[in-house]
């Protein structure tokens, strides 16, 4: 076990160059600079800019700089915490960050325990009762699940809990909240504004999931052991809880490493709508103004996020099933 988490980390060490060396080179493909985004700017607002204004602009950002020499100050810089500064802020991108990526992660970690909270529940249910009323309607909300935009489906949920539950949505907190400390009044503010964008993060990923249980469980009902299981006389639910559930629960332990990182990433357009501060907005506008140490500390993070939910997606596969050897 302890050969193969160091193996793991090794190779988490050696993607993550890779990730980082490919995504600050194709951050930087599309014609111009963040200098043209700025000039841009500053002509839309009726103003311009000196020559030698523009040439200590790009000094100040190393345009003129080797791409290798970008990327290896990147780097270094990002080895003693350093990730650099924002173009389009002058902030460090550490401080813009950390407060983004945090919300982020909360909300995607909220949608995911509630996409296995009731992912496993009603999967295991639809395929125990197989061909019934409760399974077809099952069946029928998981394609809807599936087949609704999550964009669209925040927009319809801004409107119920606007016109119909009376609820202020849009941002973290209401106005009078903004700048107050942390009570249980806050905190049910706080719950009240993000607990649409948790549903719609959740519901494509539920039924998704949910498809993949009843699915697997069936396939496992059907092999001997079950039937071995049974015949002995034990108890129906210790047949599916204990022995069935535990082997058809494989594949959706492997999609966890995959999961977070994919919510997380799935929730720019839901914020969009939302007018949620989360990370990815940020990660979509330094894409655009070719921020590129912003945009690169993003995708660094995000990789990172992928390779720790599939470490830890193997660690949980071979404690649920001890005929996996991690050597």
């Amino acid at each position: 076990m302890l050969n193969f988490i160091a193996r793991r980390l090794i190779n988490m060490v050696v993607l993550l160059v890779v990730v980082s060396f490919v995504g600050f080179f194709i951050i930087q493909l599309p014609p111009g600079s963040i200098l043209d985004v700025q000039l841009s700017k500053m002509r839309a607002l009726g103003g311009d800019i000196s020559r030698d204004q523009m040439k200590a602009m790009a000094e100040r950002y190393g345009i003129n700089q080797p791409f290798t020499t970008r990327y290896y100050k990147w780097v270094s810089r990002s080895l003693q915490g350093d990730f650099g500064t924002s173009f389009a802020t002058d902030q460090s991108v550490g401080d813009r960050i950390w407060g983004r990526l945090s919300i982020s992660l909360g909300l995607s970690l909220f949608a995911l325990l509630f996409t296995w909270l009731v992912s496993i529940p009603i999967g295991v249910y639809s395929a125990t009762h197989r061909y019934t009323v409760p399974d077809y309607l099952v069946t029928l909300f998981q394609f809807i699940g599936l087949a609704i935009p999550g964009f669209l489906l925040a927009l319809v949920m801004l409107i119920i809990a606007t016109r119909y539950l009376n609820q202020q949505v849009g941002g973290l907190y209401s106005s009078e909240f903004q700048d107050a400390p942390m009570s249980i009044a806050k905190f049910r503010n706080l719950i009240e504004h993000v607990w649409i964008a948790v549903l719609v993060l959740a519901l494509g990923a539920t039924a998704g999931l949910t498809r993949v249980m009843r699915a697997n469980l069936l396939d496992v009902l059907n092999m001997q052991y079950i039937q071995t299981a049974r015949a002995k006389g034990l108890d129906e639910a210790v047949v599916i809880w204990k022995h069935a559930v535990r082997n058809a629960i494989h594949p959706l332990v492997a999609s966890l490493g995959t999961l977070l990182p994919a919510l997380v990433v799935g929730e720019t357009l839901v914020a969009q709508v939302l007018s949620l501060p989360t990370i990815g907005p940020m990660y979509l506008d330094a894409l655009r103004q070719q921020d590129m140490y912003l945009a690169g500390t993003i995708l660094i993070m995000l990789s990172a996020l992928l390779l720790i939910g599939n470490l830890v997606s193997d660690l949980l596969l071979a404690w649920v099933d001890p005929r996996v050897r991690l050597e």
